[in-house]
């Protein structure tokens, strides 16, 4: 399915440019047969494991899912670039500056967001992050010496960055690290599995897939014993604690995509649904008082499944792609 949002994510052409978390929508020039979704390819992870440190230059607009050093030098005044970061479910990103030559009073900046921005849309969304949009911005110009470190809460982050004096740059080095129990997770496939564990914690927690897809949800545990709501107005699981949702949407904010269903009880078996959204998420909203617990897995529709669709799709929640 032609996608304008995939390609959007896929290409790297919308972009943050913005001062203090305020965003704009830009144009990426074209990526070329060098595109930077490549680098998601397992066969190059596979290449790069166990060897020495990858080094290679940045682009103006980037996407990176591979360890190893990186280099910006601006060959000309570069005003809109981006750079975005993606793990493995359970990794986190750490973010090591090793040089950086910019003239934050000229008006350079780099910065590190936790979390992506596409076309003014958050992942996580405020609902789901520990910290308020302004604390999930890292400003070099502000914190110079003091932050050369960031880490992320999930598996994706970004940088965004202005240059204008042809010449200058910055060095960082991608690293890696393990997170027992990941929270919110963008995947790099369509197809996989993935069991969400929220234990004893206060927090919303949201897995997207930027894919129509068909989830199957084969285990859930709520810490309240069965059965699925579709949505409608006089119901669903308003008022209970911990619950989890499934959302469909054309953008990446989980906040601003359509409620599915709801699932409020917990149950051993199996729920099935196609989803026909751009991006599909599945929110557990947990309340801290139990250990909660989904087990699902997830595959591309294809083009048969799109063009027949049954009684438990909900493809008439999407926009069409243009």
């Amino acid at each position: 399915m032609a996608s304008a949002f995939r390609l959007q994510c896929h290409c790297i052409l919308i972009f943050l440019a913005a001062h203090k978390g305020e965003t704009r929508y830009l144009e990426a020039r074209g990526a070329g047969e060098d595109e930077p979704f490549l680098l998601l390819s397992a066969d190059l992870k596979r290449e790069l494991s166990g060897r020495q440190l990858y080094h290679r230059a940045l682009r103006c607009i980037d996407m990176l899912s591979v360890e190893g050093q990186f280099t910006f030098t601006a060959e000309q005044p570069q005003l809109h670039c981006a750079a975005f970061f993606i793990g493995d479910p359970e990794e986190l990103i750490t973010i090591d500056y090793d040089f950086v030559n910019i003239d934050c009073q000229g008006g350079d900046f780099l910065k590190v967001f936790d979390g992506w921005i596409l076309k003014g849309e958050k992942f996580p969304s405020s609902l789901d992050h520990p910290l308020p949009t302004s604390e999930r911005y890292v400003d070099f110009c502000k914190s110079g010496n003091i932050r050369r470190s960031i880490r992320s809460s999930q598996n994706v982050a970004m940088i965004f960055f202005r240059i204008h004096e042809p010449g200058n740059g910055f060095t960082f080095t991608i690293k890696k690290n393990d997170n027992l129990f990941p929270c919110n997770v963008i995947s790099q496939t369509p197809t996989g599995r993935f069991t969400l564990v929220i234990p004893h914690q206060h927090r919303n927690c949201s897995f997207s897939i930027i894919y129509p897809v068909v989830i199957k949800i084969s285990d859930l545990i709520l810490g309240h014993l069965n059965s699925l709501h579709l949505k409608k107005p006089s119901t669903g699981c308003a008022g209970v604690g911990d619950f989890v949702e499934l959302l469909g949407g054309t953008g990446l904010d989980p906040s601003k995509m359509f409620p599915l269903a709801d699932l409020c009880q917990s149950f051993h078996g199996s729920a099935q649904m196609k989803i026909g959204c751009d991006n599909t998420v599945l929110r557990m909203v947990s309340s801290g008082k139990h250990i909660n617990r989904v087990s699902f897995e997830y595959h591309q529709l294809d083009q048969y499944e799109l063009e027949n669709r049954k009684e438990n799709s909900i493809e008439e929640f999407c926009f069409p792609s243009i």
